[in-house]
């Protein structure tokens, strides 16, 4: 039985009998999920049982253990084996009966001179002895001749032994050229497995699946979308995006979140409660964390330190979060990129594949040099462009192909010039290149605001012109 207060969204269950038995009935709540709870049921219950297989085989007289293929390979190889040695023994046994029906013919052929010679031998070994010096019998031949019924000298019995003898050299002529020819005893195998499977086959009763235990947490997981809030001083929590609700121009909002006195919220984004977050601190390392990881909280809740759900230190800070739909899908890895920079203008990009085994202490994104640190990361497709910003005011384009991929813990190749010890990046962009109706939004320390195309289209020429000039990297910009 099911214990419906063990299992989220079974509200009552029951045994029902109907034409076909009894069957076990589950009724689910309203707003529950059917295959959360077909997961659940698998997991939590035997109606789906696993166990393990050891395939191991004699393989030359030696113990080994074999995949699937091995074992096809060594079956076939065991069926061949079969195929020779009992063509091998019909052989031998259609031989011996040829050899004797063949001295039946000769003993037919001169039945008066068989006759006459045995009525005149005083014993059976004389006979015998006889028959092989007159007609040049073998020992087996004058034998079966003298066990030899008279019924058999009929005329229609002759005839039997005619067409017994011409049969069973056909036969002996066939199975010397299944002997000779391996392309034929493959097809006799393949013809005799697919008889035993018109004879004894029917639906398979079982299924091959993967084991019960790689059930992930996911499959138990209803997939919604979240809305994750993150606090200048750590804390983290999730909240369902049905509580926020579209108002109207001039209302007053909705309470997002809770913090201290002296923290705020830092960043608010949307995503599934399956993806997976790319958390990268200023130290240049990076953590992962399942959205359906994170706590889940009311609106006006401060959230979890993130240190209690990372083994994250003291003194390092979360710069960015980069969310990832699906870090199981190989193409969707393999064409995506983490594009980092720092304070100091190094830019870095790394294949998104390098940051798709989770590992729990973390993982080195970028080496960082002494005094500088990680300012921003970024997701890309690979044909981004790449915008930097100063604090000075000077800003640089350039395309994301001048970067080249490296691995983990490369230190990068500069973007931007910062020459003044005062100076420093601000900021960071990647833009498709498609993107021809984004616009750049620049906000000053003191609130003064600026936003400006990124290409605008010049009417005289219909054309589209760059407002952030495309360059080269590690230029100054301007």
């Amino acid at each position: 039985m099911v214990n419906d207060k063990a299992i989220e969204g079974v509200s009552d269950v029951r045994d029902e009998s109907d034409r076909d038995g009894m069957r076990l009935v589950v009724d689910l709540k309203k707003d529950a999920i059917a295959n959360v709870i077909v997961n659940q049921l698998y997991k939590f219950t035997e109606l789906q049982t696993s166990f393990g297989i050891n395939n191991v085989a004699l393989v030359n007289g030696r113990p080994r253990i074999l995949n699937m293929k091995d074992l096809i390979v060594e079956f076939v190889k065991f069926r061949h084996e079969v195929v020779v040695r009992r063509a091998q023994y019909e052989l031998k046994k259609a031989e011996e009966r040829a050899h004797i029906l063949q001295g039946y013919l000769i003993a037919l052929d001169n039945l008066d001179a068989v006759i006459k010679l045995i009525r005149e031998s005083r014993t059976p070994d004389i006979a015998k002895e006889g028959l092989m010096a007159n007609f040049e019998l073998s020992e087996i031949q004058a034998k079966a001749i003298l066990e030899l019924r008279l019924q058999r000298l009929t005329g229609m019995e002759r005839e039997k032994i005619h067409e017994e003898y011409e049969a069973i050299m056909k036969v002996i002529e066939g199975l010397k050229e299944l002997l000779a020819n391996e392309g034929l005893r493959f097809a006799l195998i393949k013809t005799e497995m697919q008889d035993v499977k018109k004879k004894f086959g029917d639906e398979r009763k079982s299924h091959i699946e993967y084991l019960a235990t790689d059930i992930s947490i996911e499959d138990l997981i209803e997939k919604e979308d979240m809305v994750i809030t993150v606090s200048h001083l750590g804390y983290i929590k999730r909240t369902s995006h049905t509580e926020y609700h579209t108002q109207r121009r001039g209302g007053r909002g909705a309470m997002g979140g809770k913090t201290r006195e002296e923290d705020y919220i830092d960043q608010l984004f949307i995503a599934s409660t399956h993806a997976t977050l790319l958390i990268f601190t200023d130290k240049g390392r990076c953590h992962w964390l399942k959205v359906y990881e994170i706590p889940e909280g009311e609106k006006n809740s401060k959230g979890r330190a993130i240190q209690n759900l990372l083994q994250l230190p003291q003194d390092e800070k979360i710069k960015t979060i980069i969310i990832v739909p699906n870090l199981t899908d190989e193409e969707y890895i393999e064409k995506h990129y983490i594009v980092l920079c720092t304070k100091q203008g190094i830019v870095k990009k790394t294949k998104l594949k390098d940051f798709s085994r989770p590992r729990q202490n973390g993982v080195n994104a970028i080496t960082i040099n002494e005094g500088d640190m990680l300012l921003d990361a970024s997701l890309t497709d690979g044909e981004s462009y790449i915008m930097m910003a100063v604090k000075s005011g000077r800003a640089i384009r350039f395309p994301e192909a001048k970067v080249r991929p490296t691995g983990r813990g490369a230190i990068g190749v500069s973007g931007i010039e910062v020459d003044d010890l005062n100076d420093e990046v601000i900021g960071m962009l990647c833009v498709n290149k498609d993107d021809k109706n984004k616009t750049i939004l620049v906000v000053s320390e003191r609130g003064i605001g600026k936003r400006s195309n990124i290409v605008e289209l010049n009417e005289e020429t219909g054309e589209y012109e760059d407002m952030y000039r495309i360059t080269n990297r590690g230029r100054q910009g301007r």
